[in-house]
């Protein structure tokens, strides 16, 4: 790292170009030429856009919220809280730390002053965010005519004597959807008083609901409107979510109800300076099969976050784990250390799992300048009221443009510049993202996806709506549930009754659904994570995903603690564990084998066929690979494991043997051609779906038995689906065109994980042929025609 020029300035003069400054700080002693830096865009300032407070609001409300610093709003906080009144379902899409939240604090406020008996409920993704409001919401009403709003926090955290306090004099309940789920709308007539007068329902980052959590957030909201019209009320939702594409879509899916959204974002913006960095490639170690290893992304992002501390810059560093940022933050101070100790204290980590006083005292000490620098998880990517950093280094794409901004927002102030630096990871779309900057800085946000009709996801939904309330034929044609509910009642779980108002559905008296539902996203009981040593409940895990992650000698992280895996029992569902620090990672082998149940939808391109089809995935892992935190893989470790077989969706693309031939891949090289195009397809898939690589897999066959051609799958990770195999499909050629961009732009010679090699590969990444994959995918693209489906 570079010494520091003079003091550190703790407050940095107000200069729009000082992002650039930053960044020139950043590169100090790197050769001209050095490759590092692929990007660099400048972005704009952008002035208020302000508006009067409307006449219908109370003004008491609006004495508070200028109490509270706002003097004039911005023009999109009063289009929401005007649709919010005027009795309008509203999501507000606009950028970090542009004030959502005062688009329903005024409405809902108002509304509470006016009936001392209506309620309104407010829900989060995250505990920390359901505290950090409950703290705005207790200084606006702490005082005054509003005291009698009583706002309180509902989570699994609130004692026993707390929540019935809670339940009988509450009527502004900060709570997330696991809460409501199990404890409001299991216990709903415990609720009465809540659900009688309920008029308004916040959901907050709503663009963190997607995929299987997403359609299980979906189907509770759908019960909850239907448990409070049972007691009289209509409820308006307002949803807050960072810039998305098709908002008004996206949060019509997520209640059940048409939605209005507000797009044009009124707030202040400092200039940015972005920036795209790859780390160099190391010539010291080896990877996987001899492949070259890059420089890690957090390795580069302590440098430079160190770097920037230096010069005075409050930074905020994202990683992509809790170890990561504890390692970060402690590689950080280590350099720093070398130059002034002083500086070294003032750098900390900051992930989920700290005390909320701790939390909280990291969060003042960020907001006054105290702490210059936190290396932090996603939990701060959240609408926590943590922004006006003078820098954000992001160490790999966080998995959706979305999230890419909202990180990115943390950083600036309304009249001086700011540095975004995004670190590419050894990863096939971060190698893409830093060398078609077009894809990150110029696309349109993703759309989120979620699908309550997922049967998997719909089954167990039923089940809980039914015990709250029995269903109507009508609730199950609005849900399309009527084969669902014919294989529940085939199961015993559930009866159809008639009745002098029409049949219902019933679940039957031994049938305890709640409880088996995870709304996180996971699918059937959960394994139990327990300290063999302590015998101390760590956690549980997904039962579908814990051979690969939680077999035996498996390297386990809990709230940045590392344990290994001593004993998996899938027939009693726990893991035991011991805390150790073994010096490498594990990742599972797995033999993995696709069949295809049902053709969804079909397209013939010549020698290609494209298709969206009903997959069953049989995985069995056989192994576990060992790897050092460089790199370099130790060995292999042979287990034996039960089979299992997961019911999907997959987007698949057929070739012919005469393309292959044409397009020079020769018959010995069709395995690892297919292969690597397979691996490099995952990794760009959320490119144009919001999905993680970890919620898809993949297989690729020389000659696929329901086929008979050479066949490549890459299918949901969740029974059912999520979603993204269908947004792969209806995006192939973009897709495919990214995927090859990303093959040829890596400067490897024979594949990495920067394009072909894959950390999650069942057969130890062989065979791969980057060379025949590039040759194939050209081939492919060549007869995709440009339809619509194509696209």
């Amino acid at each position: 790292m570079n010494p520091p020029e003079s003091a550190p300035r703790s407050e940095p003069p107000t200069d729009p170009s000082y992002g650039t400054s930053l960044l020139n700080r950043v590169r100090a002693g790197l050769p001209d030429n050095d490759p590092r830096l692929t990007h660099v865009v400048e972005l704009a300032a952008r002035a208020a856009d302000v508006t009067a407070w409307p006449t219908w609001a109370s003004p008491e409300v609006v004495a508070a919220m200028k109490d509270s610093g706002v003097d004039t709003p911005w023009t999109h906080q009063i289009e929401t809280a005007n649709l919010a009144f005027e009795g309008r379902h509203v999501v507000v899409s606009t950028g970090t730390a542009s004030g959502k939240s005062l688009g329903y604090q005024l409405p809902v406020l108002t509304a509470l002053q006016a009936d001392p008996k209506a309620t309104a409920l407010y829900l989060a993704p995250t505990k920390a965010l359901g505290a950090d409001q409950l703290r705005v919401l207790g200084a606006l009403t702490h005082e005054g005519p509003l005291r009698d709003v009583h706002p309180a926090s509902y989570d699994g955290d609130t004692p026993a004597e707390i929540r019935q306090w809670v339940r009988a004099n509450a009527r502004w309940i900060c709570t997330n959807p696991d809460m409501l789920h199990l404890g409001i709308l299991r216990s709903h007539q415990r609720w009465a008083r809540v659900l009688r007068r309920l008029r308004y329902v916040v959901v907050d980052e709503c663009h963190a609901y997607r995929g299987v959590f997403g359609s299980h957030v979906a189907l509770v909201l759908r019960r909850l409107r239907r448990i409070a019209a049972r007691y009289g009320a209509d409820p308006v939702f307002v949803l807050c979510s960072a810039t998305t594409a098709e908002p008004a879509a996206a949060a019509s899916r997520l209640i059940g109800a048409p939605c209005t959204a507000v797009t044009d974002d009124g707030s202040p913006r400092g200039a940015r300076t972005v920036a795209l960095w790859e780390p160099p490639l190391l010539t010291t170690i080896a990877g996987e099969n001899g492949a070259p290893v890059r420089r890690s992304a957090t390795a580069e992002a302590a440098r430079i976050m160190a770097d920037l501390v230096a010069e005075g810059a409050r930074t905020l560093t994202f990683v992509r784990s809790r170890r990561a940022a504890e390692l970060t933050a402690l590689e950080t101070r280590r350099l720093l250390a070398d130059i002034d100790p002083a500086l070294a204290e003032r750098v900390a980590s900051y992930r989920a799992g700290y005390l909320a006083e701790d939390r909280r005292d990291l969060e003042t000490a960020l907001s006054d300048g105290s702490l210059l620098a936190a290396a932090t998880t996603t939990a701060l990517e959240l609408g926590v009221d943590i922004a006006g950093l003078d820098a954000v280094v992001i160490a790999g794409f966080p998995g959706t443009v979305a999230s890419f901004w909202q990180q990115a927002g943390r950083a600036g102030r309304r009249t001086q510049g700011s540095l975004v630096l995004l670190v590419a990871r050894d990863d096939p779309l971060d190698t893409y993202l830093v060398h078609h900057p077009a894809a990150l800085l110029d696309k349109p946000v993703e759309a989120t996806i979620t699908d309550p009709r997922n049967p998997y996801v719909l089954g167990p939904q039923l089940l809980c709506a039914a015990l709250e309330l029995p269903l109507t034929d009508t609730e199950a044609d609005e849900l399309g549930a009527r084969a669902v509910l014919r294989d529940l009642a085939a199961q015993g779980l559930i009866r159809w009754r008639a009745g002098k108002k029409g049949g219902r559905w019933y679940v039957t008296a031994e049938t305890q659904p709640h409880d088996a539902v995870d709304v996180r996203g996971g699918i059937g009981a959960p394994v139990a994570i327990v300290d063999g040593e302590t015998g101390r409940l760590l956690g549980t895990a997904d039962a579908g995903r814990v051979s690969a992650t939680l077999h035996q000698g498996a390297v386990h992280l809990h709230q940045g603690d590392t344990y290994v895996v001593d004993d998996l029992d899938l027939e009693d569902g726990v893991a035991f564990v011991r805390a150790a620090q073994p010096g490498w990672t594990t990742s599972a082998r797995q033999v993995t084998s696709i069949g295809i149940d049902a053709v969804v939808d079909q397209h013939s391109h010549g020698h290609v066929t494209t298709a969206l089809v009903q997959v069953r995935v049989t995985s069995q892992v056989v192994g576990y690979l060992r790897t050092l935190v460089t790199g370099e893989v130790l060995d292999l470790v042979e287990l034996d494991l039960p089979a299992q077989t997961l019911h999907t969706r997959a987007v698949m693309y057929t070739v012919t043997p005469e393309l292959l031939a044409q397009a020079g891949v020769e018959f010995d090289d069709v395995p690892g051609t297919l292969h690597a195009a397979e691996h490099a397809a995952i990794g760009l898939l959320p490119l144009v779906a919001t999905c993680d690589r970890w919620d898809i897999g993949g297989v690729s066959t020389a000659e696929h038995p329901d086929t008979g051609l050479p066949t490549v799958f890459v299918y949901d990770g969740q029974p059912g689906g999520s979603g993204f195999a269908e947004r792969g499909f209806a995006r192939l050629r973009h897709w495919l065109s990214a995927t090859l961009a990303a093959i040829e732009s890596c400067g490897c010679v024979a594949g990495c994980p920067s394009c072909v090699q894959s950390p999650k590969c069942g057969n130890g990444n062989h065979p791969l042929d980057k060379a025949g994959s590039a040759r194939l995918l050209t081939a492919v693209l060549s007869e995709l025609t440009s339809s619509e489906t194509a696209e």
